[in-house]
């Protein structure tokens, strides 16, 4: 079975987000990620993680003012500023707290601005992230996100993913596949993955439809877990999903899985 890890930033909700680490090591689990960890101090984080004898395996760079309705800002001409201040927060936690990948979301394409334009940007942003962080052994990710959760999402499927990555030629960007996003984008879930796993860092999973816990969609997560084992994918699954419920009752199926 994969390794497991989880999200804070979605899991254990019913708790603030200090207290998710202890509820994470509760269950069983030694590694976790949180989207936006900046809402906490460095020491306090780092604290909870040698607590509770966690690692932190992944953060996002920040997404811009996610609450006026940013989802990422990295193919915004206008923001590149922006976006830079960012991955220098961004790498003082990863480097701080031994984070070994960053993720940075394109956010929503400005509709005034050229796809030329837009992708130049994007290519520019992610080649400025990924030196800054080659210096401190972090990886740079990418994320496709579905562009029916949300509207506009630039980076919205692999194919486009893994081109960006070729023409950037960088040893330290690497695609993070969101199996939620892209079963609802494009499928072929297994064989995308089988195909391109050497470009693949991260998998996220959740299912679809409602982005809940596995055996709430359509999705047949046992088989994908066979077969990640089969293609030999020595990364993390991390569990990045709404529980329909409580946490700890949406953790059914993993304690049901056989590892």
């Amino acid at each position: 079975m994969p390794k497991f890890a989880a999200n804070l930033s979605l899991l254990f909700t019913e708790l603030p987000l200090i207290e998710r680490f202890a509820a994470a090591a509760k269950q069983g689990f030694k590694q976790v990620e949180i989207q936006f960890p900046y809402e906490l101090p460095i020491e306090a984080i780092r604290s909870q993680l040698e607590q509770h004898n966690l690692q932190l395996i992944l953060i996002n760079v920040p997404a811009g003012d996610w609450a006026g309705g940013d989802r990422g800002i990295a193919c915004q001409p206008d923001r590149k500023t922006e976006f830079r201040a960012g991955v220098v927060l961004a790498l003082e936690y990863a480097q701080a707290l031994q984070v070994p990948q960053v993720n940075c979301l394109s956010g929503i394409a400005p509709h005034t601005v050229a796809y030329t334009e837009i992708e130049d940007t994007f290519l520019e942003n992610i080649a400025f992230a990924a030196d800054m962080f080659e210096k401190a052994g972090v990886k740079v990710l990418m994320e496709a996100i579905n562009t029916r959760d949300i509207p506009g999402f630039w980076l919205n499927n692999s194919r486009q993913a893994f081109e960006i990555i070729k023409k950037l030629d960088k040893l330290n960007v690497a695609f993070q596949y969101d199996v939620y996003h892209m079963q609802i984008m494009e499928g072929d879930l297994i064989n995308t993955l089988r195909t391109n796993l050497e470009q693949i860092a991260h998998i996220q999973i959740a299912d679809v439809p409602g982005r809940h816990e596995p055996g709430t969609g359509e999705i047949n997560f046992p088989n994908l877990f066979k077969a990640l084992d089969a293609m030999g994918y020595s990364g993390f699954v991390s569990l990045e999903y709404n529980p329909v419920g409580q946490t700890i009752d949406g953790l059914r199926w993993l304690s049901q899985t056989d590892q």
